[in-house]
């Protein structure tokens, strides 16, 4: 067997008390053994001074009480919560945590070793980091993985059907888009990342912003190197209501199911299937001008005459003509066209079309709205297996 890597763990925290027992129980049971923790708990210098936010300064320097009387779990503390420790103003959130903890591990690790990036409510099995390294360790090309993940259900039923409503539109999503074979084909969480150091560096490393730093980033690591979207361990963050960011998992529970629609409608199968055709001429491109599906909106969108032409030019030959295209036409390109493909009052149509076709049963009379949650969980659970089987088939090497 290779040897296996070390893999430093970076974990972001904020007002994360609660789940901490938990999330250290999982790390203390981990089978592989290389590893080392990092924490940043983190918040705005300036909520020492909001009585509002007082709850979460008490909260973070409890966490890190917690965190330094652990004997057994190799970790560093980043504090970036007590008092002078704080974000500065207009430069704080889970992004800038993010960066922070892989900056504090570049200084210390080589590029072969590994990053996995976690969340303080995020829980998985004893074999997790295990699989992880081995994965890297039989694929040296590798750059990154997009772990498959699992929200567990809260009991809360407005909650629950929020939670379910919006996973079911990221595996919808994804399934679709692994369908089409396209190289943006992943789920960017930031609680299931994993990446080499040396990939995070030749990408440029997260950009912090206040919400989707985790799809810039494995943008950026599927542009400059391979991402792979299997592992035999799923995690399983909490799919828990929140407004700290614009968009994610967090604002998406908080949204009810009808609010859900505009911002997460489940795009035509026949607009994926315009993205494929795009991608196939990519080569045909290379020689003369061919109508894409895709053609119109982007020149609109880049504001310009002729999306390939400049791409002729600059790059000489089939194949770097063909990556300098997959780069232009990337997954917010691709995001931004389905987009402007949807049709509005479409979704639960299209979503039902897509059902038929993958052989997923809907229960009479179905509806987000009103269908029982058990019958939600069971149509969410058809969709992982669907989805687990083609992350696997798309696997570069399965280990």
């Amino acid at each position: 067997m290779p040897f296996l890597p070390h893999i430093s763990v970076a974990i972001p925290l904020m007002d994360e008390l609660e789940n901490l027992p938990a999330l250290v129980e999982c790390l203390n049971q981990q089978t592989y053994r290389n590893f080392r923790v990092y924490m940043c708990v983190n918040q705005p210098e300036s909520w020492w001074e909001d009585e509002a936010k007082q709850q979460i300064c008490t909260n973070n320097a409890a966490t890190i009480a917690f965190l330094q009387t652990l004997e057994n779990l190799p970790i560093t503390i980043i504090d970036r919560s007590s008092r002078g420790h704080g974000w500065p103003a207009k430069r704080h959130g889970v992004g800038y945590a993010r960066k922070e903890l892989f900056d504090t591990i570049l200084q210390t690790v080589p590029e072969d070793k590994i990053i996995v990036s976690l969340d303080g409510d995020t829980v998985f099995g004893k074999d997790y980091l295990m699989y992880i390294a081995v994965q890297f360790a039989h694929n040296p090309h590798l750059s990154a993985i997009a772990v498959p993940y699992y929200h567990p259900l809260s009991g809360n039923a407005t909650t629950d059907r929020s939670l379910l409503r919006y996973e079911i539109y990221m595996r919808h999503y994804l399934i679709n888009m692994l369908q089409i074979g396209n190289p943006y084909a992943f789920t960017a969480l930031g609680s299931a990342m994993a990446f080499t150091a040396g990939a995070y560096r030749r990408c440029g490393g997260i950009t912090p912003l206040q919400g989707g730093e985790d799809f810039y980033l494995l943008q950026k690591l599927c542009k400059t190197g391979s991402v792979s979207v299997f592992n035999r361990e799923t995690v399983f963050p909490q799919g828990r209501e929140s407004k700290r960011v614009p968009f994610g998992t967090g604002p998406a529970v908080a949204k009810s199911v009808s609010e859900q629609d505009a911002s997460y409608p489940f795009y035509a199968t026949a607009s994926f299937e315009k993205v494929r055709q795009t991608y196939d001429l990519f080569p045909a491109l290379y020689e003369k001008y061919i109508p894409t599906p895709m053609t119109e909106f982007l020149c609109s969108q880049l504001k310009t005459d002729d999306v390939w032409q400049p791409l002729r030019k600059n790059f000489k030959t089939v194949q770097l003509f063909v990556k300098a295209c997959t780069e232009r036409v990337d997954g917010l390109r691709i995001l931004q066209f389905l987009k402007s493909e949807h049709r509005q009052g479409s979704s639960n149509g299209n979503f039902a079309e897509f059902c038929t076709a993958n052989d997923i049963p809907l229960p009479e009379g179905f509806s987000f709205e009103s269908t029982d949650i058990r019958q939600l969980d069971e149509i969410r659970n058809a969709l992982f297996k669907k989805e687990m089987e083609l992350r696997k088939r798309k696997a570069l090497v399965c280990v």
